[in-house]
């Protein structure tokens, strides 16, 4: 959803207990919700249960959200970092395990599946070593490809801090892949 005019109406909708409203918003956001979750927990039923919670509290929260100015994806975008945060809280790290197809944009041949699906492990093994803002940026810079405004307004820090995150971020993901063109190539994606 990208129509600002046409999100505000859904969500005034959506706040008057318009179901097909919340349908509306929940299909034009779970996908990079579930996208963003699926990059921060290991099992894709994990992911799934926390978008539908993110989504739940969504509902739950609409009577009380005002719209200030920010994205409405932005708030989502908090609500599911809580959600993640909380569920590595309760349940601790488990190893990892292979991405799902749901994440995939395209459909490429299986053999480049399989070859994505190694590097995006990979990926996936070394975001988890990074401390939690860097994952947070990274993924929402380069999975989400939000700018750096949008990632300073979902996570509330200055747009300043948000580049130099991201820079010692990439640096460090470098060092734990083996070199910085790797770091970026497996963030661009191939279609970049």
């Amino acid at each position: 959803m990208s129509d600002d005019d046409a999100v505000r109406q859904l969500i005034k909708q959506a706040q008057r207990g318009d179901s097909e409203a919340v349908s509306q918003l929940y299909q034009g956001y779970a996908p990079r919700i579930f996208r963003y979750i699926a990059y921060r927990v290991t099992l894709v039923t994990d992911a799934e249960d926390l978008t539908a919670e993110v989504f739940v509290r969504m509902v739950e929260g609409l009577p009380r959200y005002r719209d200030i100015g920010n994205p409405f994806d932005a708030w989502l975008f908090r609500i599911a970092s809580a959600r993640v945060a909380d569920f590595h809280r309760k349940r601790g790290r488990r190893p990892v395990s292979d991405l799902s197809d749901q994440m995939a944009d395209s459909n490429p041949l299986p053999e480049e599946q399989l070859l994505q699906q190694q590097e995006e492990e990979e990926l996936r093994n070394a975001l988890r070593r990074l401390n939690k803002d860097d994952q947070k940026v990274l993924i929402l810079r380069f999975v989400e490809r939000k700018s750096h405004q949008e990632v300073a307004t979902i996570i509330n820090k200055s747009i300043s801090a948000v580049k130099s995150i991201q820079h010692r971020a990439l640096l460090r993901l470098a060092t734990r892949l083996g070199s910085e063109e790797k770091a970026r190539h497996y963030l661009r994606g191939r279609n970049e």
